[in-house]
């Protein structure tokens, strides 16, 4: 199960828990920080250098379903 994944998404102080959208309209994953470059994009965002860190949404499941016990939680999404 992928855990992780990099994008040159923009994020910065704050955004941690937002919601990753593909080009389908999807949520594939909840972004929680960034690398040591990504500090100076509130200033200049450079895609080259800054990448916001994200938690892959099969993995969020995985966890939700295997170790949180959250059996109710789950049966409340709707997963395609």
């Amino acid at each position: 199960v992928p855990v992780d994944f990099l994008s040159t998404t923009d994020i910065t102080g704050g955004n941690s828990g937002s919601p990753i959208i593909n080009g389908k309209g999807e949520c594939i994953g909840a972004a929680f920080d960034g690398n040591w470059e990504s500090i100076s994009a509130d200033y200049l965002f450079n895609s080259e250098l800054n990448r916001c860190i994200s938690v892959e949404s099969r993995y969020i499941l995985f966890v939700l379903d295997k170790f949180s016990g959250a059996y109710e939680l789950l049966g409340e999404l709707t997963i395609q």
